[in-house]
C-alpha cells in the first residue's frame, strides 16, 4: 500500500496537485477572530427557518462523504438518459431493461419505439418511480423493500455508464462545497475464481461458526485455496481498472479527491461471500486508491441475519491476514419491529469486537444493543466513528428525531460524521443531512458540525498523510472564506 501503487506519472501529478492546494491555503492564513462566533450566531439566529438554515448550509464547506454507495448515489436521471439515449429494450409490463431483446416477447420495445408512438415521457416517469423513491406515497409498497429493489432495476445502466456517473458526482460535490467522496464502488467480479469444488463447504462453515479453532481452521482451507486459484490475479486486474479509470477522468485536482471503497454482498453463499471478500482485502492491501473493505445489502435478509456472525469471523480473519487495510461495516441498520427483539441486541457489538470493524455504518440499533454503554465508551475511546445517515434511516426504517440514536452517539462523545447513502436513489444530497441533523437536533451546535465536518476528512481512510493534511488545511481556508460571508451579512 502507498503512493508508489499510483505509477510514476500520477504521483507526480498527485504532489502537483498537493502544493498547489498548500499554496492557496498560505494565501490564506490569517484568521479574524470571531468569525467562528459570529457564523455560529447567525446559524442559532436561522435554524428554524428551513430556507434561511438551508441556504447557509449549502454554502458551508461540507469536508467529504464517508458513507456513499456510487450506484445508490447517481441520479435516476442520469441512467435513464443513458438507456434512452442507447436505444435499450424495455418490457411495457414489467419496466425491466436490457441492453438487448431478451426473448420473443411482444412486451418488449426499443426507447425509440416509445418516442416514435409518443409514450417516452409516460415510461420514463415510470423508471423515475422505479429506479429511485421519487412520488413515493408511503403506501402502495414497503419503503425498504421499494429502495433495496432499486439497486437491481437500474444495474444495467449503472455498470454500462461509470464514466458519467462518476464525473456526475464530482461536478455535484464541487457544487456543494464537498471535498472528498470514499465512494463503495463496484464489487470485483471475484466469480472468475472457480470454487465450485467447494460448495459443500457452505453448511460446514455455518457449523464450524460456533467454535474458534473449528472456523479457523475451515477458512485457513478456503483461504489456500482461492489464493491458489488466483485472487492476487483477481485484484489486480481490478485495481489497474480502477487507476486507468480515476486517472483518465482526472477525477482528484486541487479541489476534490475521491476514493473507492470495495465491498462484499452479504446474502450469499458462505463461500461465495469468503471469495469475494478475499479478493476485496488483497485489492485494497495493494492499492491507495482502494482504500477498504465493507459488506453491504439488507441486514435483515433471512441469509444475512443467520450468516452474521459468520461473517464477522471471516472479517476478523481477513483483518488477521492484511492488518493494514481499513474496514468499515454496515451495522444495525435495524429497529424494533425489523426484527425478533432479540436480533437487536448484538450486531454492532459483532461488528466492532469480532469484525474489528473502524467506522459503524447506520447503527441505528444501538439504544437496543446488549451493554450499549459499554460499547459506546469503547468505541469513544478506539476511535471507531460511527456514519450517521438521518435521511435514509427515516425513508428505511422509519427511524428519526429521538427515535434515531444520534444523541446517544453524541453525548457519549462517539466521533460522528454525517453522510448520504445512497442520495440518487433518496433524491436527497449531504446538504439536506445537514439541515436535517439542525432542525432535528437543537443542542448541536455550529462548532459540533464543523467538527463532524473535519471528522469527515479525519476518520477518512485515505492513506496518503500529506493528501488528508492538505484536505483539513483546505477546509480551514474554507470556513475562513464562508465565515467571511456570514460576517458580512450580518453588518
Amino acid at each position: 500500500m502507498g503512493l508508489d501503487n499510483y505509477g510514476d506519472d500520477t504521483f507526480t501529478q498527485n504532489k502537483t496537485l498537493l502544493m498547489k492546494k498548500l499554496y492557496i491555503i498560505l494565501l490564506g492564513l490569517a484568521t479574524v477572530p470571531g468569525y467562528s462566533q459570529t457564523a455560529a450566531s447567525y446559524f442559532e439566529k436561522i435554524r428554524s427557518n428551513e430556507a434561511e438554515l438551508t441556504a447557509f448550509l449549502s454554502q458551508m464547506p461540507k469536508g467529504g462523504d464517508l458513507h456513499h454507495h456510487y450506484t445508490g448515489s447517481v441520479y435516476a436521471e442520469t441512467y435513464i438518459a443513458y438507456v434512452v439515449s442507447h436505444n435499450y429494450w424495455i418490457n411495457k409490463k414489467t419496466l425491466e431493461v436490457a441492453d438487448k431483446k431478451p426473448n420473443a416477447d411482444n412486451s418488449w420495445t426499443t426507447f425509440s419505439s416509445l418516442q416514435n408512438d409518443g409514450q417516452l415521457s409516460m415510461y420514463k416517469d415510470k423508471l423515475f418511480r422505479k429506479w429511485s423513491v421519487k412520488d413515493y406515497n408511503e403506501v402502495d409498497y414497503p419503503s425498504d423493500k421499494l429502495f433495496f429493489e432499486t439497486f437491481g432495476n437500474f444495474s444495467i445502466a449503472a455498470k454500462a455508464g461509470l464514466d458519467n456517473g462518476l464525473l456526475e458526482l464530482k461536478k455535484r460535490a464541487l457544487a456543494e462545497h464537498v471535498s472528498y467522496i470514499e465512494t463503495m464502488f463496484v464489487t470485483i467480479d471475484s466469480r472468475k475464481i472457480d470454487l465450485s469444488a467447494y460448495t459443500s463447504m457452505n453448511e460446514s462453515l455455518r457449523k464450524a461458526s460456533s467454535n474458534e479453532k473449528n472456523i479457523v481452521k475451515a477458512l485457513d482451507s478456503l483461504y489456500t485455496a482461492i489464493q491458489s486459484k488466483g485472487a492476487a490475479a483477481c485484484a489486480k486486474a481490478f485495481n489497474d481498472t480502477i487507476l486507468a479509470k480515476h486517472t483518465r477522468l482526472k477525477i482528484d485536482d486541487a479541489g476534490f479527491t475521491m476514493r473507492y471503497m470495495n465491498y462484499v454482498t452479504r446474502v450469499m453463499e458462505p463461500v461465495d461471500v469468503f471469495r469475494a471478500m478475499v479478493v476485496a482485502f488483497e485489492s485494497a492491501d495493494a492499492s491507495s486508491l482502494v482504500v477498504g473493505v465493507n459488506i453491504v445489502a439488507p441486514e435483515d435478509n433471512e441469509t444475512a441475519m443467520n450468516d452474521y456472525m459468520l461473517h464477522m469471523q471471516m472479517f476478523n480473519y481477513c483483518h488477521a491476514h492484511y492488518p493494514a487495510v481499513k474496514i468499515s461495516l454496515h451495522a444495525g441498520e435495524l429497529t424494533l419491529g425489523v426484527v425478533k427483539p432479540e436480533d437487536l441486541t448484538w450486531h454492532i457489538n459483532a461488528a466492532v469486537y469480532t469484525g474489528n470493524a473502524m467506522r459503524i455504518g447506520h447503527g441505528v440499533d444501538m439504544a437496543y444493543e446488549k451493554n450499549c454503554y459499554d460499547l459506546l465508551n469503547y468505541m469513544r475511546d478506539h476511535n471507531i466513528a460511527v456514519e450517521i445517515n438521518l435521511f435514509s434511516n427515516e425513508f428505511i426504517l422509519k427511524v428519526k428525531d429521538d427515535r434515531h440514536p444520534f444523541a446517544l452517539y453524541k453525548d457519549f462523545k462517539v466521533p460522528i460524521v454525517i453522510s448520504t447513502d445512497d442520495a440518487g436513489v433518496l433524491r436527497s444530497n449531504l446538504i439536506h443531512q445537514y439541515v436535517l441533523l439542525a432542525k432535528r437536533y437543537k443542542n448541536v451546535s455550529y462548532s459540533d458540525i464543523k467538527t463532524y465536518v473535519y471528522n469527515s476528512i479525519e476518520y477518512s481512510f485515505i492513506e496518503e498523510p500529506a493528501v488528508k493534511e492538505a484536505l483539513k488545511a483546505s477546509l480551514d481556508l474554507e470556513f475562513k472564506l464562508f465565515e467571511e460571508k456570514i460576517i458580512a451579512l450580518e453588518q
